[in-house]
C-alpha cells in the first residue's frame, strides 16, 4: 500500500483555499498511485480558531474532497449545537468514520476546551486498505487509546497532529511515542504534522512512518511544506503480531477490574 504524507500550512479560516489545495494534493497523489492521502489535524479551518468561527462543516462536504481516494482529513466539524477538532477518513469522496478529538488540550496556550467539545469515544475500523484507527494529535499521549485501537484490530494507526513548538520537547516526544507504539503494538504508525505559522504558533512538521519493528521508514523536513510517499507491506502486522504475540497478553478482566479500582 502506498500511503502519502501532505504535510501543508494552510489559510486559518479560509476554507476554499484550504479545501481547495487538498484537492490538488489528492490529484498529485493519486498521480504517484498512491492509495491512502492523510492531511494534518484541522488542515481545512486552521488551527487557532476564535469563538465565532464559521469555518464549521459537516464530515460529509469535508470527504468529499477526497475524490478517486481514500483520505484521512482534519477538519473543524459542526454537528448541531456542537463544535469538534475532526478528522474523517473518506474513500472515494464518502465519509467512512469520523473520529473526533477526545483529549482537548484546556491550558494555555492552547485552550482548546474553549473552541471544541470533546468526543467520547475511540474504535479501529475497516476500511478497503485494512484496519484503521484515528488518533488526533493530544489523544495519542494516552497510551491506553492506542493499545485499545489495537485490541480492536488496528493495522494501521493514523496520528493528524498541529504540533507546534509551543512545546518544546514536542519533536523528540513524538518521534519516540510513535516508534514505541509502532514496537510495542506491531502495527504502522502514520504521524502527520502541519507547518507554518499562526497566531502565535509555529508548527514544525516532521511527519513520518513507522513500520511494525519501530523503524522510521519515511520521514518529512521539519518546518517546511513536503509531499513524502511511503510504501508500507500490512502483512508485515500479522506476521509480527505471530512471532511475538504481546497483544494476547492484555488480560482485559485485570484491566477493567484496576480501572473499577481507580474511579
Amino acid at each position: 500500500m502506498r500511503i502519502a504524507l501532505a504535510q501543508l500550512d494552510c489559510r486559518l479560516g479560509d476554507l476554499a483555499a484550504n479545501t481547495a489545495r487538498a484537492r490538488e494534493v489528492v490529484a498529485q497523489a493519486r498521480a504517484e498511485a498512491a492509495q491512502l492521502v492523510v492531511f494534518p489535524e484541522l488542515l481545512l479551518s486552521g488551527y487557532a480558531l476564535a469563538a465565532g468561527d464559521d469555518t464549521a462543516i459537516g464530515a460529509d462536504r469535508a470527504a468529499a474532497l477526497a475524490d478517486g481516494a481514500a483520505a484521512l482529513v482534519g477538519f473543524h466539524e459542526r454537528d448541531g449545537e456542537h463544535r469538534y477538532s475532526s478528522a474523517v477518513y473518506a474513500e472515494d469522496g464518502t465519509a467512512l468514520h469520523v473520529q473526533r478529538k477526545i483529549y482537548l488540550p484546556g491550558y494555555a496556550p492552547f485552550d482548546e476546551d474553549a473552541r471544541f467539545t470533546s468526543g467520547d469515544g475511540l474504535r479501529a475500523f475497516d476500511t478497503a486498505l485494512g484496519r484503521v484507527a484515528i488518533l488526533i494529535c493530544n489523544d495519542a499521549w494516552q497510551p491506553f487509546l492506542a493499545t485499545f485501537a489495537a485490541h480492536g484490530g488496528a493495522e494501521l494507526l493514523l496520528v493528524p497532529a498541529a504540533s507546534s513548538t509551543a512545546v518544546p520537547e514536542a519533536e523528540p516526544y513524538w518521534r519516540e511515542l510513535t516508534r514505541f507504539y509502532a514496537r510495542m503494538l506491531q502495527c504502522y504508525v502514520v504521524f502527520v504534522n502541519r507547518v507554518g505559522r499562526e497566531a502565535g504558533f509555529t508548527f514544525w512538521g516532521g511527519s513520518h512512518v513507522v513500520d511494525p519493528l519501530g523503524d522510521i521508514v519515511a520521514e518529512a523536513p521539519r518546518f517546511d511544506e513536503a509531499h513524502v510517499v511511503a510504501d508500507v507491506d500490512l502483512a508485515r502486522v500479522a506476521e509480527r503480531r505471530r512471532e511475538l504475540p504481546l497483544l494476547g497478553e492484555l488480560r482485559p478482566g485485570l484491566l477493567r477490574a484496576e480501572l473499577e479500582r481507580l474511579a
